[in-house]
């Protein structure tokens, strides 16, 4: 069953695609929780991008940590709201067994996947 995606504040549909969206038990890095993970988002979404650049420590997971953070953040067009991020840890993107065949790393590149917060949206069924 297919669902509409609007913005929680103005109600804007966003234009986002259930067919696009990642099983709920599927898993991240990054994690999942209070989130809807799409794989792509379509040529008529009603949303900006703002690059995100931070200098300070900041943990990605448990045993990871940088000091430079640069994300980019998924916002409301119609009245600017933060609505999410954009990652960079979907499937890989070639079929690489890795640096050195060591396993998956970070050089592999992988596809962006686009984070929503579920409390930043109303979802409704379309019938």
């Amino acid at each position: 069953m297919a669902s509409i995606y609007r913005c929680g504040e103005c109600g804007t549909d966003l234009g986002l695609r259930t067919a696009n969206l990642y099983p709920p038990e599927f898993y991240f890095e990054a994690g999942n929780k209070g989130t809807l993970s799409f794989a792509a988002v379509g040529e008529a979404a009603k949303f900006r991008f703002e690059k995100e650049d931070k200098i300070r420590p900041f943990f990605e997971t448990v045993n990871y940590w940088g000091i430079q953070r640069k994300r980019t953040k998924i916002k409301c067009d119609h009245c600017g709201r933060l609505l999410g991020y954009v990652y960079d840890d979907g499937p890989p993107m070639t079929d690489s067994p890795g640096q050195f065949h060591f396993g998956p790393s970070q050089v592999i590149p992988r596809a962006p996947r686009y984070r929503f917060k579920t409390k930043a949206l109303r979802i409704t069924s379309e019938t």
